[in-house]
């Protein structure tokens, strides 16, 4: 495993890389509260084939963390992954296989720039259509989102750090006791959150987004929910979804109709596994991405 810090979009950002950086390029992009070390058993598994590469993305553990949630909006994030691509593939379109709020990137990547994007995957991550959608009209949904406004609160860093955040830890631990959280995985993630200036980065996120979240309950005033135009939202090339079918935060209904926004889309659900699939059942996931990208 390699270390490397590079420059793109006026930001840097600490990379994990394994393979000939000559090789065709594939990017591996985290979510919330995960930080590049939760592709560490993955990487390995591509470094034959590919140059496999994983950032810490803006805000998160050593890269670069811009003051200010405008700093967050979704046009930044796509434009770092845009430039970190350019630089790493000499022009030639990559493979996104991206998780949770990277797959929101993931994404908006594709969605932006199709021609620079081989192939996506998406794992337990949700495209902005069928998302808002569920938010709006799926009660369920609702209630498993409302963690967002905690988030979103001034007050989170300070709930979140306390007590050695405990209180983010217990994210990762919320559906229930994770096997693969074991003492060295904890450690590792606490000294990411623990490096100055990382939780507000991390918040920023689900600050900066446009979504709307209503609360429990709640009327919604349609003319404030983001438009969203389905054709201007097209995923167009090859395009993977895997699943963890026990998934507590996104539901089912938060991917209802996927398929109306793609031209190429293939699911694999997981049974046993939940949002943290690719910890949990590490070798079913690598396996079907093998597959999808060729490996």
């Amino acid at each position: 495993m390699r270390h490397e810090r590079v420059q793109v979009n006026g930001i840097d950002l600490h990379l994990r890389a394994m393979g000939d950086p000559a090789a065709p390029l594939i990017l591996f992009l985290h979510g919330f509260p995960e930080f590049s070390g939760a592709w560490d058993e993955v990487l390995p598994a591509f470094a034959r084939s590919f140059h496999a590469v994983a950032p810490d993305q803006r805000g998160y553990g050593p890269s670069s963390k811009p003051e200010g949630v405008e700093a967050y909006r979704v046009k930044h994030l796509v434009r770092d992954i845009l430039g970190l691509g350019e630089l790493l593939s000499s022009g030639r379109p990559y493979i996104l296989v991206a998780h949770d709020w990277g797959a929101s990137v993931g994404y908006a990547t594709a969605i932006a720039a199709p021609a620079r994007i081989a192939r996506l995957v998406v794992i337990n991550g949700v495209h902005p259509g069928p998302f808002q959608r569920a938010l709006i009209e799926d009660e369920a949904q609702r209630a498993a989102s409302a963690y967002m406004h905690y988030l979103r609160d001034p007050r989170a860093e300070e709930r979140l750090s306390a007590n050695n955040f405990e209180k983010l830890m217990g994210m990762l631990t919320r559906f229930g006791q994770q096997a693969w959280l074991t003492p060295e995985r904890r450690a590792a993630y606490l000294e990411a959150w623990s490096v100055p200036g990382a939780l507000t980065g991390m918040l920023n996120w689900y600050r900066a987004t446009p979504l709307m979240v209503p609360k429990v309950g709640e009327a919604v005033d349609m003319a404030k929910v983001p438009k969203l135009d389905p054709s201007h939202l097209r995923v167009r090339m090859p395009h993977l979804v895997i699943w963890g079918m026990a998934d507590q935060a996104l539901l089912p209904v938060s991917r209802a109709g996927l398929a109306d926004y793609c031209d190429d889309l293939s699911v694999r659900e997981i049974a046993g596994a939940d949002h943290w699939v690719v910890h949990q059942k590490t070798g079913e996931v690598i396996d079907h991405l093998r597959r999808f990208v060729g490996a």
